[in-house]
């Protein structure tokens, strides 16, 4: 459990990062912010732990100790696997509810490796910026190479672009895509990743915490969203460079590993997200977008004898976890 003692005075970001059955990437994830907690005096860290049951827990606590970054560094196991938003907010409630809680707070994926000062980046710009509600990083593969890492928010439209993709389509629709070209200046923008996501103190106690009803998936969307709907914006800052190995967490969306069924938890957590902000039947609309859109990407896939990258039974998964067969929100 945690063995670090509340500061008497606020500190100025709480990272956190949740581990699930990936220590050995969450001990390298620790070993690349020892510069960044230095250059932000009484920066704290909270690794969660959700059950892993793999001996995480006891192979991340010996890293801290061993290394000594137990003045700054903890680990808080888990009853069970909740997921994303459960995890993260395992570590977030308490660090509001204590008597100085910080004035920023940095979800870190534990499949990421900081460059030097990403962290000090984001609370610069946080602090030149208090009109900012949430700030993340550029995104980027070991070799420096930018992954799309500033989002749009989906909606009927950007499904039609994500199910057909043709190129005349996204240029008809190009406002609507959900994955622009990456932005090489600081911007402001409807989401960013979760990966490496800075929120300033106030927008939780505004809104709440993350929404545990997502499994995983959509979650920061949603938050993001709220945030939007409550006045705060969101910021892309490029100057915080965060090496991010795709998919290494979850698995879901590694391209380095064979093509496997989209899980249940990713529908489940796409149809919360349509129906609870924008109801039923706008929800339809998108499962009908998408659907169509990609049934004729589909035949013409077939027709012009291109790769399928695509998840195995990926449409029939998709009708059968749509609002018409699934209903509302679970």
């Amino acid at each position: 459990m945690s063995n670090i003692t509340e500061p008497n005075s606020p500190y100025p970001v709480l990272v956190v990062i949740l581990n699930y059955r990936t220590p050995s990437m969450t001990i390298d994830c620790l070993h690349s912010i020892v510069d960044e907690v230095q250059s932000l005096p009484g920066t704290r860290v909270v690794v969660t732990d959700n059950a892993s049951g793999d001996g995480s827990v006891e192979q991340i606590s010996t890293a801290i100790e061993t290394e000594g970054w137990s003045d700054w560094a903890s680990v808080m196991p888990l009853d069970h696997n909740g997921g994303y938003a459960f995890g993260n907010n395992a570590a977030i409630r308490p660090a509001l509810d204590s008597t100085n809680p910080p004035p920023y707070i940095l979800l870190l994926n534990p499949d990421t490796i900081a460059r030097p000062n990403a962290i000090k980046a984001l609370v610069d710009f946080m602090n030149d910026h208090p009109d900012v509600g949430i700030a993340g990083s550029r995104l980027e593969e070991p070799d420096g190479t930018p992954q799309c890492s500033a989002f749009r928010f989906h909606t009927v439209l950007s499904e039609v672009d994500s199910g057909f993709r043709l190129g005349v389509v996204s240029k008809l629709l190009t406002k609507w895509v959900v994955w622009p070209p990456v932005p090489e200046q600081a911007c402001p923008t409807d989401w960013v990743a979760g990966a490496s996501m800075i929120v300033r103190r106030e927008v939780f106690e505004q809104v709440g915490l993350l929404d545990e009803d997502y499994f995983m998936y959509y979650e920061e969307m949603d938050f993001c969203l709220q945030a939007k709907k409550a006045d705060w914006s969101c910021w892309y800052v490029p100057e915080s460079r965060v090496v991010h190995l795709v998919g290494q967490s979850s698995g879901v969306t590694d391209t380095k590993r064979p093509r496997k069924r989209r899980p249940q938890y990713w529908f489940n957590s796409r149809r919360r997200y349509f129906i609870k902000n924008y109801g039923w039947l706008y929800a339809s609309l998108a499962d009908i977008s998408w659907a169509s859109g990609f049934a004729l990407w589909r035949l013409r896939r077939v027709l012009q004898r291109k790769a399928d990258n695509d998840p195995p039974q990926l449409l029939a998964d998709f009708v059968r976890n749509s609002v018409f067969f699934k209903g509302g929100v679970s």
